[in-house]
């Protein structure tokens, strides 16, 4: 996919997971609205896919150089004849996602292992959600299937929850701002913050990111210049109003104003500091998601050195431009 686009400017196509007001995966929105790739001389082509394993298999078949997704399904789907692609970018800790508990639970669900044996509902399985619940019962010493899961569309979830009718719910917002607003629904376990998901997933980890395919031929100085992007829309996410970014991103990202807000204001803190991922941080992430289910066999991922998952070098050159001179 990578070539020569405007004149001497590089072309750089991202499958990016959706759905499109999905907040993890915002800063390449606001990247494009805002023209930073533009101003860095790069025509960036966002491929919106339907959701995080489709972006990943954009990834695999080669029609995406890079794939914003998350890291477990980028492991699982993203590969190339078994050779991992490689992490570029970190985007958030988790997936901004939380379990509320039903008011008519709340004396008897007070803890994540209180969930053993109570009907828990979810936007569907495969989800961030899923996938956030299966950790933090494993953290909390439950198996999944020890816990009678159900799938609602949003609006059900919202509604089954108020009513008892589950015992708790995984949901993003703007559902888990509205419940707790109106006491239909209380947090049992937040994973909003990064400090929050530290907590409850016992390290610190990484959710979604961007992804370089195995064998990609993209130059380490178009790279470079794709993090100086990121870094800039990643600050302008977490530091500016809603409004502002009301008044550039296009409708079907952004969707009502109020849910807008409400994404925004949960999400900010959950995006990882100038887009930095560590050998440990990748390695608990990892291992978290063995814990959920073993990798496919023909995925070639090593079990005790990781430096070879991460492309740190275009990061970090991107940061130390950006850094002030030492004084």
């Amino acid at each position: 996919m990578t070539g020569l686009g405007v004149g001497l400017w590089a072309a750089i196509t991202i499958a990016v997971a959706g759905p499109a007001t999905s907040p993890e995966y915002l800063p390449l929105q606001v990247a494009q609205a805002e023209g930073y790739f533009a101003q860095e001389k790069l025509d960036v082509t966002l491929t919106f896919e339907r959701n995080e394993g489709d972006a990943a298999r954009a990834l695999a078949r080669g029609q995406a150089d890079i794939a914003a997704t998350s890291l477990d399904t980028a492991y699982r789907q993203g590969h190339v004849a078994g050779a991992p692609p490689t992490l570029f970018f970190g985007l958030t800790a988790a997936a901004p996602v939380a379990i509320l508990v039903s008011p008519n639970h709340k004396d008897t669900v007070r803890a994540p292992a209180d969930l053993r044996g109570q009907p828990v509902g979810l936007p569907g399985a495969g989800t961030p959600e899923h996938a956030m619940l299966n950790a933090v019962l494993i953290r909390a010493g439950v198996k999944i299937h020890q816990v009678p899961l159900r799938s609602f569309s949003s609006r059900a979830l919202e509604s089954a929850l108020a009513r008892g009718e589950v015992a708790a719910g995984v949901m993003a917002d703007p559902l888990i701002t509205r419940m707790v607003e109106e006491q239909t629904g209380s947090i049992l376990v937040d994973l909003r913050q990064r400090s929050d998901a530290a907590r409850w997933l016992g390290a610190e980890t990484v959710h979604g990111a961007l992804f370089v395919r195995a064998g990609s031929a993209l130059e380490e100085h178009d790279l470079t210049a794709l993090a100086r992007a990121l870094l800039r829309a990643v600050a302008r996410v977490t530091e500016a109003t809603p409004e502002s970014l009301l008044s550039v991103l296009p409708q079907p990202v952004t969707g009502q104003p109020a849910d807008f807000r409400a994404r925004l204001e949960g999400a900010r803190q959950s995006y990882l500091p100038r887009g930095q991922v560590t050998d440990d941080m990748l390695k608990a992430s990892i291992n978290q998601a063995r814990e959920r289910a073993p990798f496919p066999s023909a995925v070639k991922l090593p079990w005790f050195s990781w430096s070879s998952l991460l492309l740190s070098a275009p990061l970090q050159r991107a940061l130390e431009a950006s850094s002030p001179p030492a004084r």
